[in-house]
């Protein structure tokens, strides 16, 4: 035994000698197709679909057969196996967009020269579209109980968005319901849901009859404002600055609205309002705001680049509760080019009417028309900003020094100020709709020399006018064009005799006024030619823009058109418009809209390209 067992170790070891396959030499040996398929990269077919284009489009991306193209160890009952599920695939997509009456013919045919050996021909006559012919939309719940919702009920049937004579679509007809929910979801009834819902479609008139119906669930109202996740920031004031309609019917628009108010406060890093609908009183549901809250205090250093000033440079020190007075304060050294500044605002939390109290300071040096300005200014006083509207009044104090050959006098000056803003955009950061107005009133008297009084009215409006649809070759996607005017006007009153600082007066020019000249290159024109700030300004603009449409397809690119006219003078009579014409496009960046410019000034006889990122009003 002894002799037996030391022979079978001696086997064991002399077979441990011989050559062994590794394990990914024996899995490819063994598997033959596999190791066929990772030598050749060609295709075991192809699909080419002839259709209609926008069927064509959407049988190519969406059949199922395409998934197979790269297995090489198709044989032929296989493939004929898939050309039946592409058939029966086929139809489903085709009823999805609306056509229930298709005729559908397969081939495979060979290709030896072609990208593959074989080809699945699909040639597809999709038939008379299914149209609408008929919808009904039912309600259950308050929203049906109620008399004074019977308006909103005749609404939401208005606003459906499938209706009677037009196609019928899988895709159209879930938006459709989703849509309803929405907008029945947006005001009082937050928590409704779609019952039931069917679509019967007659495949031989080509028809499709619709009905749903909602239940609304309870109406809710505005409850108290519940804060949770905060530490150091006062919870009341945070109420005060979401301005929550406490007691008023649930609109999403304003609970948006309050969470963009305190997202925008600068006191939190996130900010999320829900309402709370598991309360047991629909009718005071509490406010939920999940917020985090943002440092006490930080730095935020920036750079850029303008075609008016050049690179710049920003550092700002944000302090949202300041020792002893609990006021927020942001201050801001700023470089480019032609201007230095360095200032401060300090501002209070808004009070329960939305007025805060604020003081700002501020020092300037500038390139002024010819001239460079150190200027300092002084304000303090009461604001108010809401949804739309921004408003403040203030008492200002201003000097400005001016540096060159024959320098403007220095000068300083008191004055009292309204401000006023409206903001009616249909998108706060790209427009393609609304208006914008602002207005400046001033009245106060000079310091410097003789004190003489002297009155400040500036105004500045833009709007946006719907010029048309574009179309995409296909007619699936559309955006309009629209036509953009712009209009300044100011007007600085006093005897010639005040010394008025230069801040307060007028220049223009540049990318947001009149392109094709400097930025602040137009002013009023002394005797020599040097250039000052002006006591009346007037600036018009018309601009064209439409959507680029590429290959058939409109893209995020938009080409425009434009004439801007604009003049500074110390007398209305002087004025004289400076000319510049162009042309430019504008991209819909994820991050914001790009304005590139190419303008000829027609009175400095050159051509200037103008660049600038976002819009701001």
């Amino acid at each position: 035994m002894p002799a037996l067992l030391f022979a079978a170790i001696l086997l064991l070891q002399g077979c441990s000698l011989l050559s062994q396959k590794e394990p990914e030499q024996r899995d490819a040996a063994d598997s033959p197709v596999a190791s066929e398929s990772s030598t050749s990269s060609r295709e075991a077919f192809t699909v080419d679909v002839e259709a209609p284009g926008p069927v064509q489009d959407f049988l190519t991306r969406n059949l199922e057969i395409q998934r197979y193209r790269k297995l090489n160890d198709l044989g032929p009952v296989e493939l004929s196996r898939l050309m039946v599920a592409a058939e029966a695939n086929a139809r489903e997509l085709l009823n999805t967009m609306g056509y229930f009456t298709p005729t559908l013919t397969l081939e495979l045919r060979e290709t030896p020269d072609g990208k593959a050996s074989r080809e699945v021909r699909i040639t597809v006559v999709p038939g008379e579209i299914t149209h609408v012919s008929d919808v009904q939309i039912d309600f259950t719940g308050p929203i049906a109980q109620t008399t004074e919702s019977e308006a909103r009920r005749d609404a939401i049937r208005t606003d459906w968005p499938l209706r009677v004579g037009q196609p019928f679509s899988q895709q159209g007809w879930d938006n459709a319901k989703s849509t309803t929910l929405r907008s029945l979801t947006a005001r009082r009834y937050p928590t409704g849901t779609i019952v039931t819902s069917r679509a019967e479609v007659d495949a031989d008139k080509s028809e499709a009859r619709l009905s749903a119906t909602y239940d609304s669930g309870p109406a809710y109202r505005f409850g108290p404002l519940v804060v949770r996740g905060y530490q150091r920031y006062d919870p009341d004031a945070m109420r005060r600055i979401a301005r929550v309609p406490t007691g008023s019917d649930y609109d999403q628009q304003q609970l948006l609205d309050a969470q963009q108010r305190l997202a925008s406060s600068g006191y939190f890093n996130s900010v999320f309002l829900t309402l709370d609908t598991t309360h047991d009183d629909p009718l005071n549901a509490p406010v939920i705001a999940q917020v985090q809250e943002a440092p006490l205090q930080k730095v935020v250093a920036g750079v850029g680049y303008t075609t008016d000033s050049g690179p710049r440079l920003s550092l700002d020190h944000i302090h949202n509760q300041m020792p002893l007075l609990g006021w927020r304060a942001v201050s801001r050294l700023y470089l480019d080019r032609d201007t230095q500044s360095l200032g401060t605002e300090w501002s209070a939390v808004p009070r329960d009417s939305g007025w805060r109290t604020f003081t700002a300071a501020q020092l300037k040096s500038e390139v002024s028309g010819d001239y460079k300005v150190d200027s300092g200014r002084l304000r303090g006083g009461e604001s108010k900003a809401s949804d739309h509207i921004d408003r403040s009044l203030f008492v200002q104090y201003d000097y400005a020094t001016n540096h060159g050959i024959n320098p403007p006098p220095s000068a300083s000056a008191l004055s009292l100020n309204w401000n006023w803003t409206g903001r009616y955009f249909d998108n706060a950061n790209a427009p393609t709709r609304g208006q914008g107005i602002a207005l400046e009133l001033a009245a106060g008297y000079t310091l410097t020399g003789e004190r003489l009084p002297f009155t400040r009215t500036y105004a500045r409006w833009v709007g946006f006018i719907p010029a048309g649809t574009v179309y995409s070759d296909d007619g699936t996607q559309s955006r309009g064009a629209r036509i953009q005017l712009r209009s300044e006007i100011g007007a600085l009153i006093a005897k010639d005799a005040a010394q008025i600082p230069s801040t307060l007066a007028f220049l223009t020019g540049g990318d947001t006024t009149v392109r094709g000249y400097s930025f602040r290159s137009i002013g009023t024109v002394r005797p020599g030619g040097t250039v000052i700030a002006g006591r009346y300004l007037g600036v018009a603009s018309i601009e064209w823009q439409r959507p680029f449409v590429y290959n058939g397809k409109i893209t995020d690119w938009e080409s425009t058109v434009f004439v801007d006219a604009g003049s500074v003078a110390d007398k209305v009579g002087d004025l004289e418009a400076k000319v510049g014409v162009g042309v430019g496009a504008r991209w819909r960046s994820p991050i914001g809209p790009v304005q590139i410019d190419l303008a000829y000034g027609v009175d400095v006889k050159a051509f200037r390209l103008h660049f600038r990122f976002g819009f701001t009003f």
